[in-house]
């Protein structure tokens, strides 16, 4: 979800550094002993018999940008300075999804670990366990603690393609550095797992100097960066988006179209931005999210879907095979 007053949502991924222990692999990402036996035990949790299991439509879309929660508070507690509450929906189970993406011809879903769990990723990896064809997964990790990349390395073992990050730094000036950010970094690049910066256009500038010291680290940019998320599209945010180009390693998600621009269907007035983003990436280097749940509480997913799929008359029937599956197959569905 998108949150124009706070954007890094910082203050839901801070904590003090911890050490590694192997009762805390689901919340903090590792156990280099008996994980996949601790997974297997919860994964009848998270799944059921009404658990979709496989792409029964055809189109074999991709949405690389969706939540899931649960409201079990017993086997998946939220984190401290959350409430049932805050949970709005209460729920967005797996079969949710698939029952609003399957008419429209998606899949494959990438999650996006929601900030009500902060660093226990249990629930996402779960709902991976029980259908790893549908699902992978974007995790959120503690990157000031011991080891975030042995944690980084073990989660790749249970389907997570990706980790999502939130700048640092300073009030207006945000910035990617520190030992930490290193470590992950480092790791992405060794490993081809996606960095997923949630930013808003200032803290480009940060991105790219950490895409200039790691330039074989792969990085999918959220929301086109939020370009657009005030209701204007300034032309210095699109250029300073166009700009990452330059690093080859650069993807962005062509998601959250509920939340830019003009915030209505059909959402073409975001084709000139579209298609300056087209221009600048390619669609090789391009991937369709909705961000739901948010976009189906605001529209239809098909009002998401519908704007790559079916309109923006400079793309080609390949370009759209790219952007809504292959490009999102080659970074998070590679094995």
């Amino acid at each position: 979800m998108i949150n124009i007053s706070s954007p890094h949502r910082a203050h839901e991924f801070q904590s003090k550094p911890r050490s590694l222990h192997r009762r805390n692999f689901l919340k903090h990402g590792v156990a280099l002993v008996g994980a996949s036996a601790l997974l297997a035990t919860r994964s009848s949790q998270a799944g059921s018999s009404s658990t979709p299991s496989g792409g029964d439509k055809s189109g074999g879309f991709v949405d690389v940008h969706v939540h899931v929660w649960t409201n079990d508070l017993k086997r998946y507690p939220i984190a401290p300075g959350f409430t049932r509450n805050d949970m709005q929906p209460s729920t967005f189970l797996p079969e949710d999804i698939l029952r609003h993406a399957r008419p429209s011809g998606v899949n494959r879903i990438v999650l996006i670990q929601m900030s009500y769990y902060k660093f226990d990723n249990s629930y996402m990896l779960d709902v991976i366990r029980h259908s790893p064809g549908v699902f992978r997964g974007v995790a959120v990790i503690d990157k000031d603690g011991s080891h975030p990349d042995l944690v980084m390395r073990e989660l790749k073992k249970h389907g997570v393609r990706g980790f999502r990050i939130v700048p640092g730094g300073s009030p207006g000036a945000p910035s990617f550095e520190g030992e930490g950010f290193d470590k992950m970094f480092g790791c992405a690049s060794k490993e081809r797992l996606a960095m997923c910066p949630l930013l808003n256009p200032d803290a480009l500038p940060a991105l790219a100097k950490q895409c200039e010291r790691f330039p074989d680290m792969p990085v999918a940019i959220d929301h086109l960066a939020h370009v657009g998320a005030q209701g204007r599209i300034l032309e210095s945010e699109v250029q300073a988006l166009c700009a990452m180009a330059k690093y080859p390693q650069v993807y962005v998600k062509v998601s959250a179209f509920y939340a830019l621009g003009l915030k209505r269907p059909p959402h073409e007035d975001l084709a000139p931005l579209i298609r300056r983003v087209y221009e600048a990436y390619g669609p090789q280097r391009m991937m369709w999210g909705s961000d739901c749940p948010y976009q189906v509480m605001k529209e239809t997913y098909e009002d998401g879907i519908s704007l790559i799929r079916s309109h923006l008359s400079f793309l080609s029937a390949e370009d759209r095979e790219w952007i809504l599956r292959k490009t999102a197959e080659s970074v998070f569905f590679t094995d």
